[in-house]
């Protein structure tokens, strides 16, 4: 079945529109939906939102029975929304029904319903909500339709994460994606440090994520890749790691990723769906990052760090910032540095000790890839953490 209003460039175009509106929380996610299934010519449309509590609770719908919005609530594993959110994968079926994970829900209406077709709510890795199409006649969707409805997922996630939706849940059962959490570090050393905290790696900011001119974006991101890769090589001439050694294997990975046909394909495809090339890059990433979290291969895990530290070095060829600008403005002023964990938020706190100390432990320090820049690299014992210290020269 064919988008019957132009594709997803133009959906993106209308909810960027509404987006804009000065309407409430309720009433803008309710003609979201009514857009996206406008345009996917689906019967249904639903918004499932993540909760604090770790349940899935419908907030808007396009189909369904009104009377299940904010009333209906799932377990993060329950039927196949749970399926969705709890695997962060999408789930394309032409008859729901005959699923095994199929939880019917009376309140819904969604009985006379057979295709479905649900997509995670990501940012960051980080699931947030679910999306949800259906349609009474049994079909499997086309690609076409999984690349629109995730796309709209990413413009979703974005909202959910602004706070506007908290004004819609119940106390204590507030969107999980502004729960606060507190993060527990491991002393090092026992004792009482002074100075000024900064991220290690500060998250970009994306100011649009709908991209205006469509052949404008895909030349940024073909320049920021050939930028990024220039600086790769540029960065295994120099001398300290033209010779060899563990940094320069680091170094080696982060080449074969940034060449590697299928990460510039699945850019572009995003790309070609309405995004700007820095959304773009938020969006592969994301997915990349939810699907290897959930993988219980050590080495892919481990290779998570180096593609999520190659996507936000793109990500800064894109905004024109350099690597970790705030960790080196404040190199000389504190010697504690904050490293990013994946999410954007805060993480937990590391001392950076003088070289000697460290050196002899289970960190060990290695020529910086980029000043203030962080790597894992499976040379060595397992779990070793190499850190490039991003103190001053």
């Amino acid at each position: 079945m064919r988008s019957a209003s132009g594709g997803p460039r133009v959906l993106l175009r209308r909810l960027r529109e509404t987006m804009a509106e000065q309407v409430s929380a309720q009433e803008r996610l309710d003609k979201i939906v009514v857009l996206i299934a406008a345009n996917m010519v689906a019967e249904v449309c639903s918004v499932y939102v993540l909760r604090i509590d770790n349940t899935l609770e419908l907030y808007a719908t396009e189909g369904l029975k009104r009377e299940a919005v904010h009333h209906t609530v799932l377990s993060a594993h329950e039927g196949l929304v749970g399926l969705v959110a709890s695997e962060a994968t999408p789930l394309n079926l032409s008859d729901a029904q005959s699923h095994p994970a199929f939880s019917f829900r009376p309140e819904t209406g969604e009985e006379i319903y057979h295709s479905f077709l649900g997509v995670p709510i990501l940012r960051a890795g980080n699931t947030l909500g679910v999306l949800v199409v259906q349609n009474r006649a049994k079909r499997n969707y086309v690609e076409e339709e999984l690349e629109a409805l995730q796309t709209t997922a990413m413009v979703l996630a974005e909202l959910i994460a602004s706070g506007e939706l908290s004004a819609l849940a119940q106390p204590g059962l507030e969107p999980a994606a502004r729960h606060s959490a507190q993060k527990v570090g491991a002393i090092l050393s026992e004792g009482i440090a002074l100075g000024h905290v900064v991220l290690h790696e500060p998250r970009v900011v994306i100011k649009d994520y709908i991209a205006e001119d469509l052949p404008k974006e895909i030349k940024r991101l073909d320049t920021a890749l050939a930028k990024l890769r220039a600086d790769l090589d540029r960065m295994l001439e120099r001398g300290d790691v033209a010779e060899g050694g563990e940094h320069r294997d680091v170094l080696e990975a982060y080449r074969m990723f940034a060449n590697d046909q299928g990460w510039s394909h699945k850019l572009h495809e995003a790309v070609a769906t309405g995004l700007t090339a820095e959304a773009a890059v938020e969006r592969v990433q994301s997915d990349t990052r939810a699907r290897m979290l959930r993988s219980t291969d050590p080495y892919l895990r481990d290779r998570l760090h180096d593609l999520e530290d190659l996507g936000y070095r793109l990500m800064r060829q894109l905004v024109g910032q350099d690597h970790a600008p705030l960790a080196r403005a404040t190199a000389r002023q504190c010697d504690c540095h904050c490293a990013r964990d994946g999410s954007g938020g805060a993480a937990r706190l590391r001392p950076q000790a003088p070289a000697r100390h460290r050196a002899g432990g289970r960190h060990r320090q290695f020529p910086c890839l980029d000043r203030g820049a962080r790597a894992r690299h499976s040379r060595g014992r397992r779990g070793t953490e190499r850190t490039g210290h991003c103190g001053p020269r």
